[in-house]
């Protein structure tokens, strides 16, 4: 059987393996047990350096590093809680949220969070030149890896500056989760130095936001926030934390079973709309597919679905310029896209169908 150290040794030691997981030396230093994401990478690897490695390997060394009563006792504290700083809750948050790289711009109000970040290493931060490039930076970084894009930015003019992003993540289905800093709890509503109402600034650009009042509420509203930002249809959450809830101390909970009961949205069809949406396109005289950037976010399974359904029907398609992408500009059935920079034909079936 395999340890930790036996497996890091076939690499060439812990330098070697910080350099193909694309993490410090110092973390793979702190391991406790390789965690799973880079347990592939390594796996991978080893395939390519013709090296013993299977994934029982790393099994056995998660039994020899981890007994069963510690394993229990584990389980037991986290379930209970445990007591952190507010700072350090959202830090731990996003590390229960599998977040593995934040985009940021430091500031007072927020200061705490990033002295509580630079205490571990599982976490990368990107610092940015200006808030709203931290906004876009976490936009493209949700668009290419598929997870939930994350940033963190000061109170007042910090916020103000990341709505242009969250703006654009909500037209365009993006899931963010914005950590914004806001002053002590007691200023609020006094025009102290760089005050603004972030929620009711954001509530129109964002899919959802919260203003936390007791740190008790901190642990359970990030990992809401993950939760409805990643679930239904995806979007920019927003979570503004006074800089006194991130000073002071509070009980913190995992992520399972923070669940928002009052949010459950629809993940299947319902099958009388279906049948109408069907009835309709039987019975219509100039049918046309118009297909927008959802197509595209659902994933190459929805797009697959659209080709299929398309060449069954006979119908044209045209896309929105998010659309893009999710029919073959090549076939014979595409017109390309309307709007002043599209084409012709996309233009002239959009007005007469």
């Amino acid at each position: 059987m395999e340890t930790k150290e036996k497996i890091i040794a076939k690499f060439g030691g812990t330098n070697a393996v910080a350099e193909i997981c694309g993490v410090t030396p110092g973390a793979v230093s702190q391991w406790a047990l390789i965690p799973a994401k880079h347990q592939a990478t390594l796996l991978r690897e080893a395939k390519s350096r013709r090296v013993r490695l299977g994934a029982e390997d790393f099994l056995a060394a998660e039994r020899r590093s981890a007994p069963r009563e510690t394993r229990k006792t584990e389980a037991a504290r986290e379930a209970s809680g445990r007591e952190l700083t507010g700072a350090e809750m959202v830090i731990q948050a996003m590390i229960d949220n599998e977040t593995e790289v934040v985009f940021g711009y430091p500031g007072g109000a927020v200061l705490p969070v990033y002295d509580a970040l630079f205490k571990q290493n599982k976490l990368r931060h990107i610092l940015v030149r200006h808030e709203q490039g931290a906004g876009h930076a976490a936009e493209g970084y949700a668009r290419a890896t598929g997870k939930c894009g994350v940033l963190m930015v000061t109170s007042g003019p910090g916020a103000t500056n990341t709505v242009t992003a969250l703006c654009d993540a909500l037209m365009d289905s993006i899931p963010l989760v914005c950590v914004t800093g806001q002053v002590p709890t007691h200023l609020i509503g006094t025009d102290a130095f760089q005050e603004a109402d972030t929620v009711g600034i954001t509530r129109s650009a964002t899919k959802h936001n919260y203003l936390v009042k007791d740190v008790n509420d901190l642990g359970r509203i990030m990992h809401e926030a993950f939760h409805v930002a990643m679930s239904g249809r995806p979007g920019p959450v927003l979570v503004d934390i006074p800089k006194d809830i991130l000073n002071a101390s509070g009980m913190y909970h995992g992520a399972e079973g923070a669940r928002r009961q009052s949010y459950q949205p629809v993940k299947k069809a319902d099958v009388r709309l279906v049948e109408r949406a069907v009835d309709l396109m039987t019975r219509a005289k100039k049918p046309l597919f118009y297909v927008g950037g959802g197509l595209v976010n659902a994933g190459p399974e929805a797009c697959d679905a659209l080709i299929k359904l398309a060449h069954a029907t006979g119908f044209p398609v045209t896309t929105t310029l998010m659309g893009l992408g999710a029919f073959p500009g090549n076939d014979k059935q595409f017109l390309g896209m309307p709007g002043m920079h599209g084409s012709l034909e996309a233009n002239m079936c959009m007005s007469e169908c």
